[in-house]
């Protein structure tokens, strides 16, 4: 008996209705990037495996799906290596390429290898799959798409102002309305860290102190203590784990806080230039909150980071994230390019919109017409209308056999196709075509001419 075919955890098949309702975001985020003034680009499913490596910090290398060498890929391995099973130093010998963990990073690269091309500062948007070897759950696969928009070649702060307008944009015209974009700036971080005589520490602080809302303040207190920073610097950073007002009034309590360090002090700046920017532009349906413990993992960030978070009510991580970096493409040669991005969770988003019933008008792709095969010349017939009612964009399929006329009317109604074609050697004597109203079951008789005025 042949075995039962599977896929992979954490990935997926997209049926027909799922395929539509991907598509209804792809079309709307796209749409809008597109308005915003940003270009496509798209570059491979895989990478060198040194250009992703190093990237992403420690646990996120551990995530890179990397692809074996062709051929006899053990044989250039050092046998000690393969003896004492040092999988690390070996992976390097046997594996060349990876598949891409993220956008961010193969962007860079194409920017630094592009560059003598590119017009900048440089908008460009991306929507394509990503790989990562995570454990699946909710929300969190191992295969998925991300939609990534970036400027590089400008450190202006309208960017991060542009960035935020996209967001509630896009949401807005999803239905999606209470989204919360969350915000705070790796300088006023790094600020905290130095007047706690932490700065050495950085990552282990900020890393800890993102976890808040998951563990909680004893869970943060707990893991920075484990990590080396002291009880009397967690004391001066107890503030923050209670740290609420509105956006203007955390910014007064910050610049009074960071007083002392120029970096936080100038991240508090940069906060106050983007935040009092938005209040007098306003948004559509999103809110916009500073957020002093959010940190966002990846190592790259430099200024204001961004992370977006579903409407109040619904269990889901975060829908979409991003920030400023100040010097990506340095890693591949390329200094002080400054850069600003964020990404829609796709998958994220999917969920939530489906949770909250907002693809209620999303349709999988359908014929607007279904004409009735009745045997081979009724077929002909049919086709040689198909062909002009194509011509004129109107979806348009003949049935592929003449089976029962029952079968074929259920094929119709399934496929929730609104009309039916029905032709006999009547209408083919008289050159007309009889066209039934699968809603109402009104059936009138008309030339091809009439037909596509209908039908139009």
């Amino acid at each position: 008996m042949a075995q039962k075919p599977s896929i992979p955890k954490g990935t997926r098949d997209f049926s027909p209705v799922e395929v539509a309702k991907r598509d209804y975001i792809f079309a709307t985020i796209k749409s809008v990037f597109q308005t915003f003034g940003f270009q496509s680009i798209e570059t491979p499913s895989f990478e060198n495996l040194q250009t992703l490596m190093g990237k992403y910090g420690e646990e996120g290398d551990r995530l890179i799906f990397k692809i074996l060498n062709s051929g006899d890929y053990l044989s250039k391995a050092d046998a000690t290596l393969l003896t004492n099973k040092e999988s690390q130093k070996l992976t390097t010998v046997i594996s060349e390429k990876a598949l891409r963990y993220d956008l961010t990073v193969p962007f860079a690269r194409y920017v630094v290898q592009h560059q003598n091309e590119i017009e900048f500062p440089f908008k460009r948007y991306q929507i394509q799959p990503v790989w990562r070897a995570d454990r699946p759950q909710k929300g969190r696969f191992r295969e998925f798409y991300q939609c990534d928009a970036d400027v590089v070649g400008s450190d202006s702060l309208w960017q991060e102002v542009d960035f935020i307008q996209l967001y509630d944009t896009v949401f807005s015209k999803l239905g999606l309305n209470g989204v919360a974009i969350k915000m705070n700036n790796r300088k006023i971080l790094s600020g905290i860290a130095e007047i706690i005589g932490a700065s050495d520490k950085l990552i282990d602080f900020t890393v800890a102190l993102d976890k808040l809302d998951k563990i909680g303040k004893d869970g943060v207190t707990k893991e920075m203590i484990a990590k080396g920073i002291s009880e009397e610097a967690l004391e001066k950073v107890a503030p923050l784990f209670d740290f609420t007002g509105t956006n203007q009034e955390k910014l007064n309590q910050l610049q009074e806080m960071l007083v002392a360090s120029e970096e936080g002090t100038k991240g508090v700046e940069e906060l106050r230039f983007i935040i009092d920017n938005i209040e007098s532009i306003g948004l559509q349906t999103a809110s916009l909150t500073l957020d002093v413990t959010l940190a966002r993992g990846l190592n790259y960030y430099t200024g204001a980071i961004f992370e977006v978070a579903a409407p109040e009510g619904v269990k889901m991580g975060s829908i979409g994230g991003g920030g400023r970096y100040d010097d990506l493409t340095g890693i591949f040669g390329l200094k002080d390019m400054s850069g600003v991005g964020i990404s829609f969770g796709l998958d994220r988003i999917y969920l939530v919109l489906e949770e909250l019933g907002l693809f209620d008008e999303v349709a999988p792709p359908r014929p607007e017409i279904l004409f009735i095969n009745f045997g081979n010349d009724e077929a002909l017939y049919a086709t040689k209308a198909i062909a002009k009612l194509r011509q004129q964009g109107i979806k348009s399929e003949l049935y592929p056999s003449a089976a029962k006329m029952k079968k074929q009317m259920m094929y119709a109604n399934r496929r929730s196709i609104p009309y039916v074609v029905l032709v006999g050697e009547k209408e083919m004597k008289e050159g007309t075509y009889t066209l039934k109203n699968m809603e109402s079951g009104e059936q009138l008789m008309y030339k091809l001419d009439e037909l596509l005025q209908v039908m139009n």
